[in-house]
């Protein structure tokens, strides 16, 4: 097992295409070319990660946060960012980062906050675009069947609830090869036209590697006619954030206090607790004052993320509630996350989940 194998396992659980543009994820310290002793699951890493990764024989730490999140000009260790990059790379530790990678993903971060309060219908509160692409290709009738198959087994035309979908069309293809040219069907230097068969269909961003490696495979032309287009759709499945339903009608101060319990919060700042009670609930893990908006939309009752900022307290307009429950407190649970799927993905390695409670925020 090397790191390069952990990312691959982890590129596949949860794409590097899940991540937003200004994040910074995968590898950030050591050799992805390393062998992997054993993995250490954290939120953040800090020096007391790094000792304690070190204590427990893994040479490889997989957090929630990126340590590193813009680039470095010197490494000389006066801040405590570049003294765990000084103490991981002493150590040969290699650091993995998955952030928004995970925030994004159906059973993210904000899922387990869903979870965890028991929300039921759940759905993507702000739904991602520019993750769905489509593939139009050209197949000689001969091999229709053969292709289409290998590109839906590769993951193509999944489209919600619904698999293996796409739409053909039958027409005439024209070419002509040169002197070196190896045509399946006609000759070097003679026109041919052949009845084919047009093929469209729809996939993720990060599927496209799988996609094009099955239509190469399948297909019998020596070059294979292919477009690939991105599309604005809206992609259902992926995306900031959670709402649902309230698994049980509470009024404000009832559920506030449910919240609380659930997900382990000493303090909630919030705004004025109104009358109604709470039924649709929306949830978004870590800084999610960007999402007032989509939650005021969709009718949520109760909006619950972290870090909101005095004037946007204001944006509620007596239209819901928002509760600002921290932001350690909103993303504890995503270290147990990553943990619980590296266990069941390798059952036979070590996995070690960190002890250390990285909250810098002390309340009085």
């Amino acid at each position: 097992m090397t790191v390069k194998n952990v990312l691959t396992i982890l590129e596949e659980w949860a794409p590097s295409s899940y991540a937003e543009d200004f994040d910074n994820v995968g590898l950030l310290v050591g050799n992805p070319d390393q062998s992997c002793s054993g993995i250490l699951v954290c939120l953040d890493c800090l020096e007391a990660v790094v000792d304690e990764a070190i204590l427990q024989k893994c040479n490889t730490i997989v957090s929630f946060h990126p340590i590193l999140f813009e680039g470095l000009k010197k490494i000389t260790g006066k801040d405590y960012v570049e003294r765990v990059v000084i103490k991981a790379i002493q150590n040969n530790i290699a650091i993995i980062a998955m952030h928004t990678r995970l925030d994004n993903h159906p059973q993210g971060v904000s899922d387990v906050i869903a979870t965890q309060l028991g929300l039921l219908n759940t759905q993507i509160l702000m739904p991602k675009t520019s993750t769905i692409k489509k593939l139009l290709t050209y197949v000689p009738e001969s091999h229709f069947e053969t292709v289409l198959q290998a590109i839906h087994d590769a993951g193509g035309g999944s489209i919600g609830n619904y698999e293996e979908c796409s739409f053909s069309h039958v027409g005439t293809g024209q070419f002509k090869g040169n002197a070196v040219s190896q045509p399946a069907l006609g000759k070097p230097h003679e026109k041919t036209k052949v009845q084919e068969v047009q093929i469209q269909m729809v996939f993720k961003t990060h599927q496209e590697a799988a996609l094009l490696r099955a239509l190469h495979q399948s297909h019998p032309y020596e070059s294979v006619a292919y477009e690939i287009i991105t599309t604005d759709n809206i992609d259902p499945d992926v995306g900031m954030g959670m709402i649902g339903d309230c698994p049980e009608i509470l009024d404000a101060k009832t559920f506030m206090e449910s919240v609380k319990k659930k997900l382990n919060c000493s303090h909630i700042r919030h705004t004025t607790l109104l009358k109604d009670p709470i039924k649709k609930v929306a949830v978004l893990g870590g800084s999610g004052s960007f999402a007032i908006a989509a939650a005021k939309q969709q009718k949520a009752d109760v909006f619950i993320t972290s870090d909101l900022k005095y004037h946007q307290f204001f944006q509620a307009e007596n239209q819901l509630i928002l509760m600002d429950i921290g932001h350690y407190e909103s993303e504890q649970f995503t270290k147990n996350l990553i943990y619980d799927f590296l266990s069941k993905k390798m059952p036979n390695f070590a996995i070690v989940l960190s002890n250390i409670n990285s909250n810098p925020v002390n309340y009085f």
